[in-house]
């Protein structure tokens, strides 16, 4: 049972019930916890006995839909009544709301189990979850290696099978770095398809929130709960939501897939540009177009997102930086940056974004999706801060963003997938869609998992 497919079949047919599931996650958790530390908190009690009203239910012939008693995760960012809630910062170390999140709002109705809250990377503005507060999240492929982040706990909560599914928040690609480090599937939808409200926010206009899970159609089961307008949240779309879970055969026969033949492919391990070029023809082999194109400056456009993110984040977390001596030191000289910033530069950079999205916009018209690699590299060592990548190096957090960054500020929807294992890490290719055209994404990542050309490798923690 490594999916909330098959979880929710056994479920149903009897074969086992929602407290066993939670038991077996909250014991993997507290084993993993020394070796990983994935979970700033865990629930247990909260738990088993949220699990056993879910046993009862399906009893008595009520049935919440497909995470009814399935064991999740949430990020610790997102507010939980009666639950700490850090946002991995010292900040918030004693933080416990007396609200939850849409996010949690909803996964409770829907029925799951919430068996605690991951680690991350402090106040979510990092890709290494080295955080001197809570102490390092570590790769559950290799504890030498960092999961990503920010997201990183919920990666590696997905990946060692912990839970069936865990939430991230992605400003900058804090959930498909660490799906892509830790070999799971990373979902970013579009901007405003899933409310903000009750989330610890980093950023005004860039953050999104999406799960973390082993399989394409798990992340749409997701989806399909998450999706939809909330008027707690001034950002949420009121566009019209669909079913996003592909079907038992899909077809993508047609489908035009956008190849860029500039900046995604250039200085990335080679590895990982053969892993993701085998996607490719895997997709071509199932029907589908590959168009070669060229895509708007990405560099440029990554440059303008690190100004709006620099600049938004010392906003966000204005009231706090009087505290100077309780943020972690490359948390703190990153707002210094953002506090040193003109406002003539953000301004420009805001008039800059448009203009990127009305070129991208245009790219949209000849493809359906763009398919490329999710990171140039696999995960980094635990502290290493320089990376060499195609024999040249680079800083570590640059290279883990630098394929992923633009899409936040284009607001496009984009989905990690593994794609192979690479010296015993796992390598991950990125599909984006047209702005709430998930559904798209997703069916093409469907077809490619049904096909053997992707998917969740089976971390042996």
């Amino acid at each position: 049972m490594n999916s909330i497919v098959t979880a929710a079949a056994a479920l149903r047919r009897g074969e086992v019930s929602a407290v066993e599931l939670c038991r077996r996650a909250l014991a993997s958790a507290e084993s993993l916890q020394e070796s990983l530390n994935l979970f700033v908190t865990l629930v247990g009690e909260r738990a088993l006995e949220q699990a056993a009203r879910m046993d009862r239910e399906l009893g008595e012939g009520i049935d919440r839909g497909p995470l009814h008693g399935i064991p999740i995760a949430l990020k610790d960012v997102f507010e939980t009544k009666g639950v700490l809630t850090t946002c991995g910062s010292r900040l918030f170390a004693a933080h416990v709301p007396l609200r939850d999140s849409a996010v949690a709002e909803r996964l409770n109705a829907a029925g799951a189990v919430l068996i605690g809250k991951t680690g991350m990377h402090e106040l979510a503005y990092g890709v290494t979850c080295s955080n001197p507060h809570f102490g390092q999240v570590r790769n559950p492929w290799n504890r030498e290696h960092i999961p990503g982040g920010s997201s990183g706990g919920s990666g590696g909560a997905v990946a060692a099978d912990v839970v069936f599914m865990a939430m991230g928040s992605d400003t900058g690609g804090s959930i498909r770095i660490p799906a892509a480090f830790c070999g799971t599937v990373g979902l970013k939808p579009t901007f405003g398809r899933v409310s903000r409200y009750g989330v610890m926010p980093l950023d005004f206009s860039l953050d999104h929130m999406g799960p973390l899970a082993r399989t394409v159609r798990d992340a749409a089961i997701v989806l399909n709960i998450l999706a939809g307008h909330d008027e707690r949240d001034h950002t949420s779309s009121m566009r019209p939501v669909e079913d996003y879970v592909p079907g038992q055969e899909v077809s993508v026969s047609g489908l035009r897939i956008g190849i860029p033949i500039n900046f995604y492919f250039d200085r990335i391990e080679a590895g990982i540009e053969a892993n993701v070029r085998r996607v490719a023809d895997s997709a071509a082999a199932l029907g589908a177009e590959l168009i070669p194109i060229t895509v708007p400056d990405v560099a440029g456009l990554n440059a303008v997102g690190r100004v709006i993110l620099m600049a938004e984040a010392s906003a966000c977390l204005e009231p706090y930086l009087a505290r100077r001596q309780e943020f972690g030191a490359d948390v703190i000289a990153l707002l210094d940056q953002g506090r040193c910033l003109p406002a003539t530069e953000y301004v420009q950079a805001q008039r800059l974004r448009r203009q990127f999205q009305l070129a991208f916009a245009k790219v949209f018209e000849n493809v359906d999706c763009l398919l490329t690699p999710t990171t140039p590299n696999l995960a980094s060592q635990v502290g290493q801060t320089v990376v060499e990548v195609a024999g040249e190096k680079e800083d570590a957090r640059l290279a883990a963003t630098r394929l992923v960054r633009g899409i936040n500020l284009l607001g496009l929807p984009a989905l990690a997938i593994p794609c192979g294992l690479m010296g015993g890490l796992p390598a991950s290719v990125q599909l984006i869609g047209r702005a709430f055209e998930e559904a798209t994404i997703l069916r093409l990542g469907a077809a490619l998992e049904d096909s053997g050309a992707v998917g969740y490798p089976g971390c042996p923690v």
